[in-house]
């Protein structure tokens, strides 16, 4: 025998609310197949968040998550949707149409939320609200008509299931065409698979073994591109292909320049082996890496366009709106500041700013390192501010003096007698001249340096150890190419990059 659903349960009004807001989110990600990825209602609320969390919690993010960030807040949105579609479900027990219009006008409000995204067109609110008319129409199905055969008055229990199980379905199919058809439409693995590295004019020096010990967990010269970290405020990458890129050069120029891809890789191609550092790197952090950049001079670029006098800043921009203001003098006259495509002799990943990034040595990767760039504006930083400089962080941001142990590992467990101490230092644009370490207050050691590759790379170190039983501190601190000796005060990232000595602690029996 059929039970009768007479009554929506609290179960129930939940399961449907939640298979509406699926449906909105699923029919929504499909229509922006075709419109814009970034038009996607998902990707408009993350892109949202993103953007508007306040400054402590995106440094706590990045902090407790690191390069994992993005994972970690979709796995948030979704818990917190999953919240409101069930107090939207408690409420149609009540008042089924105000609910259901709860559940559009926050659709609705999503819509506007792309119009406002960088780059937004008005098709930009088409997937929102063609996902809101389909969620919603399934809400009003689900909690006030019969969602199957009827038996007495109300809906049946199975048939009520079936109903569910159909939405759902159907907002995963629809999200899973949406990303089926959106990578087809715009094939950048495809895309990226087929670009051959241009010709190289000047190739990077080679890594001599004097410069990468080889210790087993030193880190070394070369950081791998699967192991490089990745910090942006992209939740979804953007699918650029080398056919839809485009930079313009303008602003404070005295000629404008619009460059497609073929006309970018026709000119002169060089590599540089640089070191990048995230400004959110804490003491001690893993968010810095090297590699092989092959890419265009900046300076021969800008050049083309003539800057005029009284510039001072070239605001980049990436083609999810991001924006980075670099200091020009840092880029004129700096053979190594690059618009780059390559990475460790293969294109640039998607992640790492497929097709075109910049390079900029020597300044934390926020005022330099633009992913996916389309666009470098000529100005003054009186005049203009980029997006984390709007935020309240350091408008020039020169990286800063850092060291690293690397091994022992912390809280090791290790037997007396000679011990290998190593690790990394680095200051780029100065060099590191020194690196020097210590046993808990005892006088610092003089390390022995690795050869150094330039200044714009990490360089390694070493110090041997006759270790004494007991718990002991190790620190470390680097005296970059200018005679200054690294701070021990303790700061955080913001404003301007982290200080301090980082250390170890370690068992000795």
């Amino acid at each position: 025998m059929v039970r009768r659903l007479r009554a929506l349960s609290r179960t129930a009004a939940a399961v449907a609310a939640t298979a509406a807001a699926a449906a909105i989110l699923g029919v929504g990600h499909l229509v922006a197949a075709f419109v814009d990825p970034n038009a996607s209602p998902f990707f408009v609320l993350g892109a949202t968040v993103v953007d508007r969390t306040p400054k402590w919690l995106k440094d706590s993010a990045i902090r407790w998550f690191g390069t994992n960030d993005k994972l970690a807040l979709a796995i948030t949105m979704a818990v917190v949707m999953v919240g409101a579609a069930v107090l939207i479900g408690l409420l149609a027990r009540r008042a089924p149409w105000l609910a259901a219009g709860v559940l559009g006008a926050l659709g609705v409000a999503v819509a506007g939320l792309a119009l406002l995204r960088p780059g937004a067109g008005p098709l930009f609110a088409v997937p929102a609200l063609v996902g809101t008319a389909v969620g919603t129409a399934a809400f009003c199905l689900l909690v006030t008509a019969p969602a199957a055969h009827r038996r007495g008055d109300g809906p049946t229990r199975r048939g009520f299931l079936f109903a569910v199980a159909a939405v759902a379905a159907g907002a995963a199919t629809a999200g899973a065409a949406g990303r089926f058809i959106g990578t087809r439409l715009r094939d950048i693995a495809a895309d990226r698979a087929a670009f051959v590295l241009p010709r190289v004019a000047e190739t990077a020096a080679p890594v001599l073994p004097e410069m990468d010990l080889g210790l087993p967990g030193l880190t070394r010269m070369v950081t791998p591109a699967a192991d490089f970290y990745r910090i942006d405020t992209a939740l979804q990458l953007p699918a650029l292909t080398r056919a839809r890129w485009r930079l313009r050069i303008h602003g404070m120029v005295r000629r404008e320049i619009v460059l497609d891809f073929d006309a970018l890789t026709a000119r002169r191609a060089v590599e540089s082996l640089i070191t990048l550092t995230c400004v959110s790197n804490e003491v001690g952090g893993d968010l810095a890496g090297t590699a092989v950049w092959t890419g265009y001079r900046l300076a021969d670029l800008l050049a083309e366009a003539e800057p005029e006098p009284g510039a001072d800043m070239v605001l980049s921009r990436s083609v999810d709106g991001f924006t980075a203001g670099t200091p020009l003098d840092a880029i004129l006259g700096n053979p190594d500041a690059l618009l780059a495509v390559g990475m460790n002799g293969a294109p640039l990943p998607v992640a790492h700013g497929y097709p075109a990034r910049l390079i900029v040595p020597g300044l934390y990767g926020y005022v330099s390192a633009t992913k996916w760039v389309v666009d470098l504006e000529l100005t003054r930083f009186d005049r203009a501010r980029a997006y984390w400089t709007e935020r309240g962080w350091a408008a020039r941001a020169p990286i800063k003096t850092a060291s690293r142990i690397d091994v022992p590992a912390a809280f090791a467990t290790l037997a007396p007698g000679p011990v290998t101490v190593a690790g990394v230092a680095w200051a780029q644009g100065r060099g590191i001249a020194a690196v020097e370490v210590r046993v808990d207050d005892g006088p610092w050691q003089q390390a022995t340096l690795a050869a150094a590759y330039s200044q714009d790379t990490w360089r390694q170190w070493t110090w041997s150890w006759d270790a004494s039983p007991g718990t002991h501190t190790l620190r470390v601190r680097a005296i970059d190419g200018t005679g200054t000796v690294q701070t021990d005060t303790r700061t955080t990232p913001f404003p301007d990059g982290a200080t301090g000595w980082h250390n170890r602690v370690v068992t000795v029996r």
